[in-house]
């Protein structure tokens, strides 16, 4: 009897498990061919994964200080450079870790960038650990992440908000007061454990596959000061990664609090992309070999795709 019943729950299991997997592998395909219109946060993995193979030399990674600071069309006209972001606002490090995971799956860029406010994101202990299993699982069975997939379909949701290769364009302008922001102490913030725990699995992750990985702490009044900067540029020199401080060069850089921030200081507007790209362009030119793609068949969408950019902000 007791066999009897143990056969029967390998068997409901063994059938559920093969029914998950069959799930994903059609909602998986299903979200990249729709990619352009999967909403929320998860139009930012189906678009990357959308991304035909091997095009993409350079990632950005983060929560939405990425996505707002670096803009790829600004530096595919500057210098060529095949660069997506798959920054998400609110991002945390495990979900930083998973995005980098499923890029890998069809692209082999030769460097990364990750923004560094995701390193300071802690929820607490209960939803960090609720996230350590959600994330796998949402990676290994993408019924999970894409499980309202349906109403896209059915009930005709779209995302509305247009993207380029994974940066917004935000022109809106509402000034701060930042130029004192960053005084000097020895002081230093902690960088929370469960961040150190992923970001040593990124560190691996991008050493197995020989990709650069650099640090950037993007522009911010609100986010960031002298203490994160002690603490990052430490963790930095220990593991041996290069890290720039953009906050300590928004001088150099030419940010005006005045007029490139949208919400006060939080995030860059598109004016202040402008310049971090233009900053960080130079800097991955003169220390990373990334190709330009510029004239290249294959990336005739990216042409088309700065074109259009060009002219939204000339709107």
């Amino acid at each position: 009897m007791k066999m009897k019943i143990l056969r029967r729950c390998t068997a409901f299991f063994l059938i559920l498990g093969v029914l998950l997997w069959a799930c994903s592998v059609w909602t998986d395909r299903l979200a990249e061919d729709m990619a352009d219109s999967v909403p929320g946060r998860n139009h930012t993995v189906a678009k990357i994964s959308a991304e035909p193979e091997n095009t993409v030399d350079l990632l950005i990674l983060g929560d939405s200080e990425s996505h707002t600071s670096m803009s790829p069309m600004e530096l595919w006209g500057e210098s060529g450079v095949s660069a997506y972001v798959c920054g998400q606002s609110g991002q945390r490090i495990q979900e930083t870790y998973y995005m980098l995971k499923k890029a890998l799956q069809t692209q082999s860029p030769k460097a990364v960038i990750l923004e560094t406010n995701v390193m300071f994101r802690d929820p607490g202990f209960f939803r960090n650990l609720q996230t350590c299993f959600a994330e796998p699982l949402r990676y290994y069975m993408p019924v999970f992440r894409y499980h309202s997939l349906w109403k896209m379909i059915f009930d005709g949701q779209k995302n509305t908000e247009d993207d380029y290769k994974g940066f917004m364009i935000r022109n809106a302008v509402d000034p701060c007061d930042g130029e004192e922001y960053m005084k000097e102490t020895t002081e230093r913030q902690e960088i929370p454990e469960f961040a150190r725990i992923y970001m040593e699995k990124i560190t691996e992750l991008c050493r197995k596959n020989d990709i650069s990985l650099v640090l950037m702490s993007a522009p911010s009044p609100k986010n960031y000061n002298y203490r994160k900067h002690n603490a990052l540029q430490e963790y930095a020199d220990a593991q041996g990664l290069p890290y720039i401080d953009l906050n300590l060069k928004t001088k150099e850089i030419g940010i005006d609090w005045k007029q490139d921030s949208y919400d006060k200081g939080d995030h860059l507007n598109v004016y202040g992309a402008q310049k971090v790209t233009a900053y960080m362009g130079k800097y991955l030119k003169e220390n990373y070999d990334l190709p330009d793609h510029r004239g290249d068949p294959k990336y005739a969408d990216w042409d088309q795709m700065e074109k259009k950019y060009r002219e939204k902000l000339n709107l």
